[in-house]
């Protein structure tokens, strides 16, 4: 039993933050059950991403609401609010949340109390200010985006279909990704092998015919995979006629015109953005210590260090790497991280309330897994190195056994097993984006040409 009655606030409802709460439900079944403990999770959406299925999503082999966690229904016995935490004041136990009523109140941020944070915010896109990037470039980290960017590519090229200006066609069909890590290759990959099938469909568009450029500033593409495994990618990714462009940068894409630090020009309508993320906002809105790059100090038993009753894990902790042989290492902000630290983190705040001994989170690295198309992919895992198929395979093995929910696991097996019998889905429903904009124009009113405003949206 617990010491005494314990408010237990979660922020972030991501893959940590939705484990974490979780494992306390479980472990606290008792306690919540007789008012002795209370869980409130505090997050933009109401529900979690699975991110390493976005790519798929973009591509059309999984459904998008299948790579989405509900977290109501997940996480029953907790208390789900949506919204944003603003501020976090740890020496008063109380979190500023602006919420989806805030602005129809108007009476500012709402307070909520707390006893033990659990702070998993996750990441954000880590941008650079680069002419025309906010203006034109799409980002891949939500499925809002993953969506948009499909219907967009599949827009392009009816664009390039129908124009005779030979200048539109061009841009329409040059697609450039910027960023050589897990997101920007599997979503080029995956985005690729679709445009490649969908163009048998356009009487007047070849694979041949549409450039697809990767940019990356450093001399090597998935790092995560190691060396070998990396050169072999971008040899496959060539063979493909993906223009792969390490140690160079994007510069500016103002004007719809991509620049590198080579001196290319390529006019493009597509430009993605996968260069890294950074510790979510909110991190820099707290009391609590913070290390050089803007993540919170933690112990190895993923407390903060310094702060009593207060925890983090994920992108935004920098957990010390007990397995590692070099002192100091901190364990890499990954989805295998991730999920064993809310494991550990879960039980620990358990352990506190009932004054038991915390555990030490170790966890020596398996390896990692990429998918670059369907059927192919490159993986390392435990020292063994894969490519084509087999490693293609481990990729979907592996991540189907790690979304969360058997419901979700049934149906994207589902999905896989009807795409191995049936022809792909090349259809674009960008009007989506725009659900409005056919019954203003019927009503006598003039549609907007501008997208609402939507943060985690596609441009």
């Amino acid at each position: 039993m617990v010491k005494e009655r314990a408010r237990i606030l979660v922020v972030g409802g991501g893959y940590v933050g939705m484990y974490t709460a979780l494992r306390l439900q479980r472990r606290l079944k008792r306690e919540l059950g007789r008012g002795e403990a209370e869980i409130t999770v505090v997050t933009p959406d109401p529900y979690m991403t699975y991110q390493p299925f976005l790519p798929e999503a973009a591509a059309g082999a999984i459904s998008p609401r299948h790579v989405v966690v509900p977290l109501r229904r997940v996480l029953d016995r907790c208390h789900v609010v949506i919204g944003e935490a603003t501020r976090i004041d740890h020496a008063e136990r109380t979190a500023t949340v602006s919420t989806l009523a805030t602005g129809e109140e108007g009476t500012g941020g709402r307070r909520i109390a707390y006893d033990e944070l659990v702070l998993a915010p996750g990441s954000v896109s880590r941008t650079l200010p680069i002419p025309g990037l906010a203006d034109h470039a799409i980002g891949f980290k939500t499925v809002e985006e993953a969506i948009g960017l499909r219907n967009h590519v599949l827009e392009q090229m009816d664009i390039a279909s129908s124009t005779r200006d030979p200048a539109i066609r061009d841009a329409a069909l040059t697609f450039v990704f910027v960023g050589g890590g897990y997101a920007g290759v599997e979503a080029l990959g995956e985005l690729e092998d679709m445009a490649r099938y969908a163009a048998r469909y356009y009487h007047n568009i070849r694979p041949e015919d549409m450039k697809w450029i990767l940019v990356e500033a450093s001399g090597r593409i998935l790092p995560e995979v190691g060396e070998e495994m990396g050169r072999y990618t971008v040899t496959e990714l060539r063979r493909r006629n993906i223009d792969v462009r390490l140690e160079t940068r994007l510069e500016s894409c103002a004007d719809r015109v991509a620049v590198l630090s080579d001196g290319s020009r390529f006019p493009t309508r597509t430009v993605v953005w996968t260069a890294g993320v950074k510790p979510h906002p909110v991190l820099a809105a707290t009391d609590l210590p913070l290390n050089g790059r803007g993540r919170l100090k933690c112990t190895a038993e993923l407390a903060v260090d310094g702060a009593a009753h207060a925890w983090a894990a994920g992108d935004a902790a920098a957990v010390p790497d007990v397995t590692a042989r070099e002192p100091g290492r901190e364990c890499a902000p990954n989805a295998q991280h991730a999920l064993r630290q809310a494991r550990i983190l879960g039980d620990n705040v358990v352990h506190s309330l009932r004054g038991e001994p915390l555990e030490t989170y170790a966890h020596k690295y398996a390896g990692s897994v990429a998918s670059l198309g369907l059927h192919k992919g490159v993986a390392q895992v435990y020292g063994r190195k894969l490519k084509g198929y087999p490693a293609w395979f481990m990729h979907r093995t592996y991540h189907l056994s790690r979304v969360p929910t058997f419901n979700r696991k049934a149906r994207v097996a589902a999905e896989w097993t009807l795409a191995g019998l049936f022809k792909r889905e090349v259809v674009s429903l960008g009007s989506l984006e725009h659900p409005r904009a056919e019954f203003e124009l019927a009503a006598g009113g003039k549609p907007s040409q501008d997208p609402p405003h939507n943060p985690k949206g596609s441009s």
